[in-house]
C-alpha cells in the first residue's frame, strides 16, 4: 500500500520548507531555503525537484519564499498562492514565475490533493493557512500566526497531522536582550507568532480522537527549545486525554522524520 508522505525540509525563521507526496502528487510547502538544500532535500528520499507538481506559498516574508527565483523560476515549477503574495514575490525576486492564482478562502486542487485556504493572522500582505486533504488523510498546516481563530479551528479541527507554530516560549523572548521592547511587542501580538503556551491553548480547539501526529514548527533558535514546546504540547495532550499523539519537533538545519498516512482498508 503507497503511504502519503510528510516532510519538513526545515522550519524556523531562517527558513521554512515542506514536502507532501500522494501516488500521484508531489507538492512543496514554503521554499525559503535554498534550492540546493532543497534538492539535497529531496534527493535523500530518492525524488527529483522535477517531479513536483507545484509548489504552495503561505505569504510573501523571505524565510517562506527566499529558494523561488532559483529553485521554481528555473525549473518552471507552478507557484500557487493568491494574487496580492504573488504581486509581493513578484517584486522581491524580479523575476517571472508560473504563477496559478488562488483566492484566499477558496478551495483549490492539484493532482489527487485538494487544498482549503483560509486567512490567518500575521503581519503579511494576505497570509494564508492550509488544510490539505489527501487519499489518506488530512493535514493541517499553521505557520506564522498570532492568534488562534475561529475560523482557523472550523477548518483544521479534524486533521490527522497539526503542524502547528509553536514560536516562542514567554519567559525566553520577554528576557532576551538582543529583541528589542518594539520587536517582542510584534511577536507577541496578535499578527505576530504563537508561543508554545498559546499554541497548546488553542489545541485544545483542534484535537480529537483521530489526531495522529502534532509537529511543532518555527521554533525561534533564540526564544525556544524543542524540549520546552514539546513538553508544552503533550502536556495539554494529556490533559486532553490524548496520550497516543505523536508529537515532533522541527529545525531550521536538520529535517524531519518523514511522518506517514495510509488508506484506511475499504474492505
Amino acid at each position: 500500500m503507497e503511504a502519503v508522505k510528510f516532510k519538513i525540509f526545515a522550519s524556523g525563521s531562517s527558513g521554512n520548507a515542506a514536502y507532501l507526496e500522494t501516488p500521484s502528487t508531489r507538492l512543496l510547502i514554503d521554499c525559503g531555503i535554498s534550492a540546493k538544500r532543497i534538492r539535497q532535500g529531496l534527493i535523500d528520499i530518492e525524488r527529483t525537484p522535477e517531479r513536483l507538481d507545484g509548489i504552495l506559498i503561505t505569504h510573501e516574508h523571505t524565510d517562506h519564499i527566499g529558494g523561488l527565483r532559483v529553485f521554481a523560476a528555473k525549473l518552471g515549477i507552478p507557484v500557487y498562492c493568491n494574487r496580492h503574495t504573488s504581486k509581493e514575490i513578484s517584486r522581491y525576486h524580479e523575476t517571472e514565475f508560473d504563477f496559478r492564482i488562488v483566492e484566499t478562502g477558496r478551495d483549490f486542487s492539484v493532482g489527487d490533493i485538494s487544498i482549503d485556504t483560509f486567512p490567518v493572522p500575521h503581519d503579511a500582505v494576505d497570509p494564508m493557512g492550509f488544510t490539505l486533504h489527501t487519499p489518506a488523510g488530512r493535514i493541517g498546516f499553521l505557520t506564522d500566526l498570532g492568534q488562534g481563530t475561529r475560523l482557523i479551528a472550523d477548518r483544521v479541527r479534524n486533521v490527522e497531522i497539526l503542524l502547528l507554530e509553536t514560536n516562542h516560549d514567554v519567559d525566553m523572548l520577554n528576557n532576551d536582550p538582543r529583541r528589542s521592547w518594539a520587536l517582542k511587542q510584534r511577536i507577541f501580538s496578535r499578527h505576530g507568532h504563537l508561543s508554545n503556551e498559546g499554541a497548546a491553548t488553542f489545541l485544545e480547539e483542534l484535537a480529537h480522537e483521530g489526531l495522529k501526529h502534532v509537529v511543532c514548527a518555527h521554533l525561534s533558535r533564540d526564544c525556544n527549545t524543542p524540549e520546552l514546546a514539546q513538553t508544552e504540547i503533550k502536556e495539554k495532550l494529556l490533559q486532553l486525554g490524548l496520550n497516543k499523539v505523536n508529537v515532533h519537533p522541527t529545525s531550521q538545519v536538520t529535517p524531519s522524520t518523514t511522518l506517514e498516512l495510509f488508506r484506511a482498508n475499504s474492505s
